[in-house]
């Protein structure tokens, strides 16, 4: 498989991980009452954090594209940089209160899914050392 496509095909899973964990989180009335609260695990939820959030998710989902369009040595750095940014942007999060069984499964995917991409990437020889 093309590496291109693989690791574009990586952040299409991680993004759909993401997506599903929230969507969980939302059917838990105990999160819920947090969110509808405005504060969550002492983290408060404003229109800063909502900002930053929005920022940190737009990362997987720009991946999908630029994995794609990008030469290889750009390309292999980017997926190396984000990887490692959102692998421990998302460990990070387990330290913030308790998590949930659903919100613990995910983030092992995620983590998972993250690193490998860096591993990936870091591997990543053929046509790109000239």
């Amino acid at each position: 498989m093309d590496k291109k496509i693989l690791l574009s095909t990586l952040w299409v899973f991680l993004t759909v991980n993401f997506i599903f964990c929230d969507v969980f989180t939302l059917m838990y009335s105990e999160e819920l009452k947090q969110i509808l609260s405005g504060n969550m695990g002492g983290v408060k939820i404003d229109q800063p954090f909502l900002l930053t959030f929005a920022i940190l998710m737009e990362i997987p989902m720009l991946m999908i594209v630029l994995s794609r369009v990008l030469n290889d040595k750009i390309n292999r750095v980017f997926n190396i940089v984000a990887g490692l940014l959102l692998t421990v942007i998302q460990g990070g999060s387990l330290l913030v209160g308790t998590p949930t069984l659903h919100y613990l499964f995910f983030s092992i995917v995620e983590i998972s899914t993250t690193a490998f991409i860096v591993w990936y990437a870091l591997n990543w020889r053929s046509r790109i050392s000239g």
